[in-house]
């Protein structure tokens, strides 16, 4: 019995690994997907960009700042990376609704050059741990739609909305403003938003030469 016992967990054992090593390398099929990229920030850690670039990324999102009390200390680095190796390159914004929308734009403005070359920028939309506050619908979209306003008119391109499935759930952003969607999903393309999305974050966990730990993939859609 014990034998038998140790058999299946071993084969469970065997399975579980190769599933993650499947997983680690998973992108969707580029026949399907032709246009596919990566979203760093400075938790990613040092990026060799020519390296990124010939594992087939074609653009890359950088985090600028996160809320209105973080700057990302290696924007300026990923930016010029990212550049030098010839990939299209943009800016995002972590949300936080712990802070003032001028507060958050500022710090973004104060952070990102100017860049006609720049792909548009990002806003991400999600629940931050560290921010218990929940504000009702209607602040939370009238927050936005100040910060988006200022974002854009910075960038000189309209934005692009990251949004979370629970945090879509909780304030349906897709049906409050009208900007081009994110969406986020391992593995599977998602449906929580109300309108077609652009472009999907496919996996959080794929390891590629050039980043030290896992690295968030994204695709267009075509």
């Amino acid at each position: 019995m014990l034998v038998r016992l140790g058999a299946v967990l071993a084969i469970i054992i065997v399975l579980g690994s190769a599933l993650w090593i499947y997983a680690r390398g998973w992108a969707p099929n580029r026949d399907e997907y032709p246009t596919q990229g990566v979203s760093v920030t400075s938790d990613t850690g040092l990026v060799e960009w020519g390296t990124l670039a010939a594992q087939g990324a074609d653009f890359a999102y950088i985090r600028a700042a996160r809320g209105a009390s973080l700057r990302d200390p290696l924007f300026a680095a990923n930016w010029r990376g990212a550049r030098g190796a010839g990939m299209r390159y943009g800016a995002a914004l972590d949300y936080s609704l712990c802070a003032k929308a001028v507060d958050q734009a500022t710090q973004f403005m104060t952070t990102v050059p100017r860049d006609n070359a720049a792909l548009p920028p990002v806003i991400r939309l999600g629940f931050d741990p560290s921010c218990a506050t929940r504000p009702g619908r209607d602040q939370v979209l009238s927050e936005l739609n100040t910060l988006v306003n200022l974002v854009e008119s910075h960038a000189g391109k309209p934005a692009l909305l990251n949004i979370s499935a629970d945090f879509d759930a909780q304030y349906d952003i897709a049906s409050g403003i009208n900007r081009t969607l994110w969406v986020d999903g391992n593995f599977f393309a998602p449906d929580y938003a109300k309108r077609p999305w652009v472009m999907w974050t496919a996996s959080d966990m794929r390891h590629i030469d050039g980043v030290d730990g896992p690295i968030r993939w994204d695709v267009v859609a075509p």
